[in-house]
């Protein structure tokens, strides 16, 4: 599939995020999950964050407030520091990097959180999609899915992208909601082989298993999540 490879023709969404959290951090904090079926968050670096593995320990990742294809930081908050002396004063977050399923603490101060209510579940297996609002269901359709080769990572991601292409009639159809994945065989690939669900001018690979792993939808139906979606929806890819 060409898409991840043409990634960096995409030009990035403008966004706007959400309300300040809190407080500096501290070391020795218990996880307080957050989020449910109906309702996520999402955290904006809007001056850049560094990613500790656990809140005041070894550093993980630094990132910029915005990514390689210029758009603004994001992450998935999965959780708010609990304990004494810590509470409130970090999130536990979901990170875009490889490899897929890595996870930090992010200091409260470092960004701004914002509710999110939208999910998104794929089947590999199945090759359909879900999108979900409130918890209620509003959309069902086809996808075209990884080849045997070049397979769609499976596991729980979020979107952190939003991207438009200057040719929307091209191989990413209208638009691309980047997600926290990335292949696990394209690693020599651009940006390390980044997956998105996005369109397709090749309407006849939906259904089928034939993409370098991102995930496709008609572009009719692409328009509908994409504005459904915002940036930190929950994604999860299953098999």
């Amino acid at each position: 599939m060409r898409s991840v490879a043409l990634f960096a023709a995409l030009v990035p969404l403008a966004v706007a995020a959400g309300p300040a959290s809190a407080r500096p951090g501290a070391a020795g904090c218990a996880v307080a999950p957050l989020g449910s079926a109906r309702l996520a968050y999402a955290a904006w670096a809007t001056n850049g964050a560094v990613a500790y593995a656990r809140p005041g320990g070894v550093e993980v990742a630094r990132f910029g407030p915005n990514n390689a294809n210029g758009y603004p930081t994001v992450f998935g908050v999965l959780g708010t520091a609990a304990g004494r002396g810590c509470d409130g004063r970090w999130y536990r977050v979901q990170l875009p990097v490889e490899p897929n399923g890595t996870v930090g603490w992010v200091r409260a101060r470092a960004v701004v959180v914002e509710r999110v209510r939208t999910r998104i579940v794929v089947d590999l297996s199945e090759r359909r999609l879900w999108l979900y609002r409130d918890g209620r269901l509003v959309l069902s359709a086809p996808v075209g899915v990884g080849a045997p080769a070049t397979p769609t990572p499976a596991g729980r991601f979020y979107v952190d992208q939003r991207l438009v292409p200057a040719d929307r009639s091209g191989p990413f159809g209208p638009a691309a909601l980047g997600i926290s994945a990335f292949s696990p065989v394209l690693t020599w690939w651009p940006q390390g082989g980044p997956i998105a669900i996005h369109g397709t001018d090749e309407p006849g690979s939906i259904g089928r298993a034939r993409s370098n792993g991102c995930i496709r939808l008609r572009n009719a139906t692409l328009d509908r999540v994409f504005a459904a979606a915002g940036a930190g929806t929950p994604v999860l890819v299953r098999r």
